[in-house]
């Protein structure tokens, strides 16, 4: 995992990374310097060897008088972190240099021995000078981080005045050119924002982020035409009321973004989320195992207490009058069941501690777990039928959406009882729709799922009401465009809820059954959030656009091939031995990303627009470009055969994905132009994709071959039977060690960071 190499160093106890992107630069770092001290181990080094150390340790050193340099340009034009920018930088560049000192031949004391001599004589040294860098280094990038915090503040503070602005607007005229405004703002607070999700390492932060900003997209159009019809209408309390509500919302999401980034709540509260089933049943099993390591690790009242919690929640299932009578008699039969294996296993328990010999569960105590465990299983089992069921019901019940055509057309006719009768029918809808995310948060299998199913849930609630203000207003005046349009943006909005609980709904199922972690679809993208070069402002924004129906039917075709090719890659994903093995990971990550794109075909998922379709092939095309880098690495520790095999793919890849990378960046005009570059880009993804399925194998094979030959694959003596040990050591420190990190990658690395210099 990334974090290992990094929770191995001692840094600032005031430093707390929270981002991929800090992670991600730390670890060549980490990398790279725990290879020099590891060579301290072996005090007789040949000639050859000591080079390679006097040039890991230059290039080091490099390496970081150019991070430093940048660092210190970030203190100049930020002056509240110049001093404690300054001190990070002098503290590295100090550590950089007494590294490059520490691996300097020249420097060596110690006599020759046997045609040897000895380098790193002072290794106290050298464990201290790699302790300082690291953590000044990491004290830069957090320092860096900040930055971009402040950068989404001032973003949010100005989207905020200007929101107030329009709230107070009384003129067409004035409102437009507010609008504007606000309009360009809420794009720069997207994309900042946007990143930053990407970037966090907190899934459920992600998540929350996420419904934040799903919430602010979805208002900004709910916002100008209520604002619309509010000024056209200005006497309209409906309409009023539906301008508040938009108003409220935008506002509360802005301020959860703020909570999010700056990780801070009012008055010191703690985001806590209400406990489902889920969790509770996953808590008990564990304690139920747990008796196997302990007799004496909780009371047995403390076991039926917890189980009994968790089927009093259950109540949100049982008391529903949504519930069928066979489900509810159904759930009510496994909590007996699971209580009657529950006491049995108390007994067992009991009687296992009342035995002077007995240390560890008994045989019969052991059978009890497996039923306990077993029937608690079968319960979870048939609540997540439950739940997924009457939500696919709902789905396909409410596909039509009869209630808001009716509310449009009585609401156009001038039919105020009809649209009380319809409002009363979509309110129904609205209280069955809760009803069901609740239960979905309660069989969602992970957090960031229950935050998304809270999301759900909250946005039903408040768009219904707002649909019915509208309906209300455009029934009042029937003749006003303006709020006929008012009301298709909200049962727009609504509309596009049930699409993504539709996506929420695939994404439970394939949590239970194993075949996904449950992060969300196309969220799982390498951004880096660190500041990035002031010319990049300057650049102008691609106007976004959505497909019509008939060419996302055309896409759809080959969105579905590019889902049956991702599936591809999770099967062979799954047979490595190794999951952290970095082809795995990267191939796990374009197969991740493909698979947002095939969402993007479907008009479902994260990805809206052909904009943010682009931006999803550009990092996938650079995820490609990665998976290269490591393919190359890989291949320096092959024979003749295999490595013409992996070097011919690897080159292959490499063209695809340069090829989908120049095709992006390439700016287009018109909707055919963009849609035949939509077109493009799904299919040279699908190129990518169809040659990481052929690589996956093919290495699996050699790592294992490798293996089964020596035991002690780890290390990277055994990659190379037929190579002395001292040449495989020189070659690890030539950049060609196991991990994929060498000296080169580490200048390239810190050289190319968005927010060092410009690409």
């Amino acid at each position: 995992m990334a974090s290992s190499p990094c929770s191995s160093v001692n840094f600032d106890s005031g430093l707390e990374i929270k981002t991929r992107s800090v992670e991600q630069t730390l670890i060549p770092l980490v990398s790279q310097i725990t290879t020099l001290i590891n060579h301290k181990d072996k005090p007789k080094k040949s000639e050859r060897t000591q080079q390679a150390i006097q040039r890991v340790g230059q290039a080091v050193s490099v390496a970081v008088g150019r991070f430093v340099a940048v660092g210190e340009a970030i203190a100049v034009e930020n002056e509240e972190l110049k001093e404690e920018m300054g001190m990070a930088c002098f503290e590295a560049r100090r550590a950089g240099d007494a590294i490059a000192q520490l691996t300097d031949v020249g420097t060596a004391v110690t006599p020759p021995v046997d045609g040897r001599t000895t380098v790193f004589s002072d290794r106290t040294g050298m464990v201290k000078a790699a302790r300082m860098l690291l953590s000044s280094v990491t004290k830069v990038l957090v320092l860096a981080d900040r930055i971009v915090i402040k950068q989404i503040i001032t973003s949010r503070n100005k989207v905020l005045v200007t929101l107030e602005q329009l709230e107070r607007v009384s003129t067409f005229q004035e409102f437009v050119q507010i609008f504007s405004q606000f309009g360009n703002q809420m794009v720069e607070f997207a994309h900042l924002t946007g990143d930053r999700q990407n970037d966090l390492k907190d899934e459920n932060k992600k998540a929350r982020m996420a419904a934040a900003r799903a919430v602010l997209e979805k208002c900004t159009m709910m916002l100008l035409t209520a604002s619309k019809t509010c000024l056209r209408h200005p006497d309209c309390e409906s309409a009023r009321i539906n301008k508040d509500a938009v108003f409220h919302r935008m506002r509360f999401a802005l301020e959860q973004v703020m909570e999010i980034v700056t990780d801070a709540r009012p008055c010191g509260e703690t985001k806590v989320l209400p406990l489902s089933i889920y969790t509770g049943i996953k808590d008990f099993k564990s304690n139920v195992e747990g008796l196997r390591e302990g007799l004496y690790l909780l009371p047995h009242q403390a076991l039926s207490g917890q189980l009994e919690a968790v089927v009093e929640r259950m109540e949100d299932f049982t008391d529903s009058a949504y519930t069928s009578h066979e489900h509810r008699e159904g759930i009510l039969q496994l909590c007996q069941l699971a209580r009657q294996d529950t006491d049995q296993l108390i007994t067992a328990w009991m009687e296992a501690k009342q035995s002077l010999n007995a240390k560890e569960a008994t045989e019969e105590m052991e059978l009890s777990i497996l039923k306990t465990c077993q029937s608690v299983y079968e319960l979870r089992r048939e609540l997540h039928k439950v739940a997924v069921g009457r939500a696919a019901d709902l789905l396909k019940l409410h596909a039509e959406h009869l209630p808001l055509r009716a509310l449009k057309a009585s609401g156009g006719e001038g039919n105020l009882e009809a649209v009380a009768e319809y409002a009363r029918t979509l309110g129904e809808q609205k209280e069955q729709l809760v009803e069901t995310c609740r239960l979905l948060c309660h069989v969602s299998g992970t957090e960031p799922l229950e935050i998304t199913c809270i999301h759900a849930e909250e946005t039903f609630h408040v768009i219904g009401p707002q649909i019915i203000s509208a309906a209300q207003t455009l029934a009042l005046h029937p003749s006003s465009k303006i709020a006929k349009e008012n009301l298709d943006v909200f049962c727009e909005a609504w509309e596009s809820q049930l699409c993504d609980m539709a996506v929420l709904l695939r994404e439970i199922n394939d949590v239970f059954e194993g075949r996904r972690g449950g992060a969300a679809s196309g969220d799982k993208r390498a951004y880096v959030s660190l500041p990035r070069p002031k010319h990049s402002a300057n650049l102008k924004t691609v106007k976004a656009v959505k497909l019509d129906a008939e060419e996302q039917s055309t896409i759809a075709k080959l969105g579905l091939e590019l889902r049956l090719l991702t599936s591809d890659v999770d099967t062979e994903v799954e047979k490595w031995e190794d999951q952290e093995h970095d082809i795995v990971r990267q191939g796990q990550s374009l197969s991740s990303m493909a698979y947002s794109m095939h969402l993007f075909t479907r008009g479902e998922g994260l990805l809206k627009t052909t904009t943010e379709l682009f931006h999803q092939a550009e990092v996938l095309s650079e995820e490609g470009l990665q998976l290269c880098s490591s393919l190359h690495t890989f291949s320096t520790q092959l024979m003749d055969e295999e490595k013409v095999a992996v070097l011919s793919e690897m080159e292959k890849l490499m063209g695809l994905c340069q090829q989908l990378q120049m095709g992006v960046r390439t700016p287009v005009q018109g909707k055919t132009a963009t849609f035949q570059k939509v077109d493009s880009s799904i299919q040279n993804t699908r190129a990518i994709i169809t040659v990481v399925i052929y690589l996956l194998p093919v290495c699996n094979k050699i790592v294992r071959k490798y293996k089964s030959e020596r035991s002690n694959l780890g290390s990277p003596q055994s990659w190379r039977d037929r190579q002395s040990s001292t040449a495989v050591k020189d070659d690890v420190l030539n950049g060609k060690n196991s991990n994929g990190f060498g000296v080169k990658s580490l200048e390239q690395h810190m050289a190319n960071l968005t927010f060092l210099e410009s690409k």
